[in-house]
């Protein structure tokens, strides 16, 4: 990613079950590019890839192994549309600009599928997903959603669930009601990040891992890299580093904040088969979202417990297995057999950040938690906006993003402030 070392302690799940994961060289000297890119998540992968197989020469960089970031460390979950439902959207935008969000989404969930599918990956995709509220007050806009998406947006596979369908589909009584997503799904995102990284290899990318990048500028008319390696300097550059941005480059660093999210993985439950019965998964209505579902091989990983801070708890499964009991309380002692956590980019309004921070320079992250989908497919019209121009990024580009106030040094405790608030909200 950028500058900055180690990702968080505790190896996932996902590393331990990834198979085959390459290793790629660290950086020999100086070399000159096309385009460079820092970062080797999902949007500099996906970039890198689609560069190379246009001919164009790309040098990506990544301080440590691909995948150590959000993109091989996430919940796996696609989910439809934006962070905010298209009707929100559409109140603070107009129905334009909303249909435009809700359809950019929809090409992104379908270039994931698709990539996947010609690059033969098995990326452990299991269909379904369920939002779920755990607040009454709420009901009468779950039951709008699926209408709404429907009549306005060209949506059918949404379906509001009453509290007896919810409380089925999850094997748990703690939720009231919810919308049923059969459009979307879930999966194995280790597996998908290694794919990508394989194929732009063999496209013809120039791919470096733990080479950090320590500064990036303009001169001579180019973008300069500087690593302790050496230099990069090219035509263009990427900046995809999300919420690992650091003090690389500090117009995106005002603009994206770290937030930290903590997963745990169960063993198989093979004696609890009425949880989640249909193999959906889950996104609950607190503002500090629990996520979880099962996996292909049928344990429940579940996150939660967002920080805002860049420490990590000392027990992460702790934690973990306290929420899991809220939700499953037969599962109040059950086994976590991985705890893992990471850093999540999130933006003020919770909308992808976009912009040309230098001439030539472009950076592009903060999908507040609703990146799996959407980084890879930014990575893809990032390059389709280089080689013919991108209706699609442009409309990415001119949402604003106001940044976090503060400046850097209060913006981490103000941060905190207002996401403890919420925190307390989520319990009313």
């Amino acid at each position: 990613m950028s500058w900055q070392s180690p990702i968080s302690p505790g190896i996932s799940w996902y590393e331990k079950t990834v198979g085959d994961r390459p290793e790629y060289p660290k950086m020999s000297g100086s070399c000159e590019a096309d385009v460079a890119i820092v970062g080797g998540g999902f949007t500099g992968l996906q970039a890198a890839y689609n560069l190379a197989r246009k001919g164009v020469r790309v040098v990506l960089v990544d301080a440590n192994r691909f995948g150590d970031g959000a993109s091989g460390r996430n919940g796996g979950q696609l989910g439809t549309g934006q962070r905010s439902w298209p009707e929100e959207l559409e109140e603070e935008l107009g129905y334009e600009r909303s249909k435009g969000l809700f359809d950019l989404a929809e090409h992104a969930k379908r270039h994931l599928l698709d990539f996947a599918t010609e690059q033969d990956l098995d990326i452990e995709f299991m269909p379904g997903q369920m939002n779920v509220s755990h607040k009454k007050a709420l009901e009468a806009d779950y039951r709008a959603n699926p209408e709404i998406a429907a009549s306005r947006y060209g949506y059918t596979q949404s379906t509001f669930m009453d509290r007896e369908e919810t409380q089925e589909r999850l094997g748990s009584k703690f939720y009231l009601f919810g919308v049923r997503d059969t459009g979307t799904g879930h999966i194995h995102p280790m597996k998908l990040l290694v794919g990508i990284a394989k194929a732009a290899k063999a496209a013809g990318a120039t791919l470096h891992e733990q080479t950090p990048a320590l500064k990036i500028e303009r001169a001579g008319g180019r973008a300069v890299i500087s690593t302790a390696r050496g230099t990069i300097t090219a035509d263009r550059a990427l900046i995809a580093c999300n919420a690992y941005i650091g003090n690389l480059e500090p117009t995106t660093a005002a603009h994206v904040m770290p937030i930290r999210s903590f997963i745990g993985a169960t063993p198989v439950l093979d004696a609890f088969p009425k949880i989640i019965p249909g193999g959906e998964s889950i996104a609950d209505s607190r503002f500090v979202v629990r996520y979880f579902r099962k996996s292909r091989d049928g344990r429940l990983l579940f996150g939660g417990r967002e920080a805002y801070t860049a420490d990590n708890p000392s027990d992460m499964s702790v934690h973990i297995r306290r929420q899991i009991a809220e939700i499953y309380p037969e599962l109040a002692d059950i086994a976590i057999e991985h705890a893992w956590g990471g850093s999540v980019g999130i933006t003020m309004p919770r909308k992808p950040y976009v912009r040309e921070v230098m001439p030539g320079i472009t950076s592009i992250g903060g999908y507040s938690g609703h990146g799996v989908m959407l980084s890879n497919y930014c990575g893809k019209l990032y390059v389709d906006a280089l080689t013919g121009g991108s209706a699609e990024l442009d409309m990415l580009g001119s949402l604003k993003i106001p940044a976090f106030p503060g400046g850097a040094r209060l913006r981490t405790p103000l941060l905190f402030l207002a996401m403890t608030w919420y925190a307390m909200r989520d319990r009313l």
